[in-house]
């Protein structure tokens, strides 16, 4: 696809996650992980609530056209995130069935300065 440019995706990926970051770092979250790999997929972020281990899939929307960025957050890729969550467990010696953990979104629609952000907590 000519007409993508992959520069200024990748940016606008790297900017509207530390924007997410950043606003849920301002909620009372301590940020422990970005852009964590494993076979099964990836995890945006990996923060803490308290004792709870929190996976979060940031998704951006320039409009809401098609559906906004919370409704991209598709059966499949929920289902990724949940094995990619558990494989870090894994690493970081947890048991995963007695380690609170919890699957968030955080959607940002409109500018890519300046979004309007929703926190959907316990999104999956």
């Amino acid at each position: 696809m000519p007409w993508i440019n992959s520069n200024n995706t990748t940016q606008t990926g790297q900017s509207t996650e530390a924007l997410a970051e950043h606003y849920l770092l301002t909620q009372g979250l301590i940020s422990h992980s970005k852009n964590f790999h494993s076979r099964q997929g990836e995890i945006d972020l990996i923060m803490r609530d308290n004792d709870t281990w929190v996976f979060i899939e940031v998704k951006y929307r320039k409009s809401a056209q098609f559906g906004g960025p919370l409704a991209a957050v598709s059966y499949t890729k929920q289902q990724k995130i949940k094995q990619c969550a558990a494989f870090f467990l894994q690493q970081q010696q947890l048991n995963e069935y007695n380690t609170p953990c919890r699957f968030d979104v955080v959607g940002l629609l409109g500018h890519s300065s300046q979004p309007q952000i929703t926190w959907l907590k316990n999104a999956f």
